[in-house]
């Protein structure tokens, strides 16, 4: 009984609370994914729902990649709503009224990045109509359309279209062709026909996430840098990032010109991240280019938890001291720290008046 009304009263607070809220619907990959990767058939390369995962705030393995919270519980936090839960939970219905987590570790803007592994873009858009749907069903067309005109669109994606091809085949050098600008322009293309498809369902503002620079993971690092090599970043495998991060500025500008009511924030995650490798202590780390869990030269060995190819890892006594958490993920500190510049910096808690 003392259950049932826990969730009663959560039900409650959740559908007063956000009668006066702005909702919060979150598409993309590892870096805004909430565990929607734990209900697909998957492997444990695309899923982080073993420890020591989850350790920092939950004490627990959630299915994000992170010891802790990623940038959208933060948002959540600072526009005053509880956390949402991944979409395929069974329980994410109760929560439309203030948003839902498509996001999916692995996930690109091209149907083939992982391909058959994780929930594509596109995927993330036809589940954001079926919860248009179900919250016309469940309040009627002028709320449901209201609650969508007024909510926060959020995107973290590109990344995995990038590192995929050299992720499955452990090359060691990223192709410096004139064909890289041809695949910049097609997932900047499709990021912006989503775009185009959610301003059409009633969505008008908008915050984006650039592609951080891919050749300064601990995980790029070890696989294309020499094994004598000092590790510096990689600098032909960060230029694809530069471009996309180009294209996407652009695209945005554009449609800031087209799209009626269109209002976005596009956060420089690549320089975020950047500043804190190049300058840890100047934001409270100590280590910037070194993860806390993993294994090998800068622990970039992908075996954070035991339960990847690679079984061996070691996990770091404080991962508060790391920009990295694992591989190619950051730490709950770090996402905290950009979550907070991007809430009172780039002002989006306009966004949630």
């Amino acid at each position: 009984m003392a259950l049932l009304y826990i969730l009663f009263i959560l039900c409650i607070t959740i559908s007063t609370s956000a009668a006066a809220r702005t909702a919060l619907f979150v598409f993309g990959d590892s870096f805004v994914d909430a565990g929607n990767n734990n209900f697909i058939n998957t492997t444990t390369l695309d899923q982080a729902n073993f420890p020591p995962y989850g350790r920092t705030y939950f004490n627990y393995p959630t299915g994000r990649f992170s010891d802790g919270r990623v940038i959208p519980d933060f948002i959540l936090e600072y526009a005053k709503l509880p956390l949402i839960p991944p979409y395929l939970d069974p329980r994410s219905y109760r929560y439309y009224k203030i948003g839902a987590n498509f996001a999916s570790a692995g996930a690109g803007a091209l149907v083939e990045t992982f391909q058959g592994s994780v929930i594509s873009l596109q995927t993330q858009l036809i589940y954001h109509k079926r919860v248009e749907k179900r919250l016309k069903k469940m309040y009627g067309d002028a709320k449901a359309t209201n609650t969508l005109s007024k909510a926060v669109y959020m995107f973290s994606i590109g990344s995995n279209d990038y590192m995929s091809p050299y992720l499955i085949t452990n090359s060691t050098h990223f192709n410096s062709s004139n064909s890289n600008s041809q695949l910049v322009q097609i997932i900047v293309g499709n990021i912006t026909i989503a775009i185009k498809r959610l301003h059409e369902q009633g969505a008008r503002k908008f915050v984006f996430l650039n592609v951080g620079p891919l050749g300064c993971s601990p995980g790029l690092r070890i696989i294309l840098n020499p094994p004598n090599d000092s590790g510096g970043c990689v600098e032909q495998a960060s230029l694809l990032a530069t471009l996309h991060n180009q294209a996407l500025t652009k695209s945005l500008k554009t449609l800031a010109k087209q799209l009626h009511g269109f209002r976005y924030l596009l956060y420089d995650f690549h320089h975020s991240i950047q500043q804190r490798i190049k300058h840890p202590s100047k934001y409270g780390y100590k280590q910037g280019k070194t993860a806390c869990c993993g294994t090998g030269r800068f622990r970039g060995t992908y075996s954070c938890g035991g339960k990847r190819p690679l079984k061996e890892y070691e996990v770091c006594k404080d991962p508060k001291e790391y920009v990295f958490w694992d591989s190619y993920h950051l730490t709950e500190r770090a996402y905290n720290q950009m979550a907070h510049q991007l809430w009172n910096q780039q002002n989006l808690k306009t966004f949630f008046d």
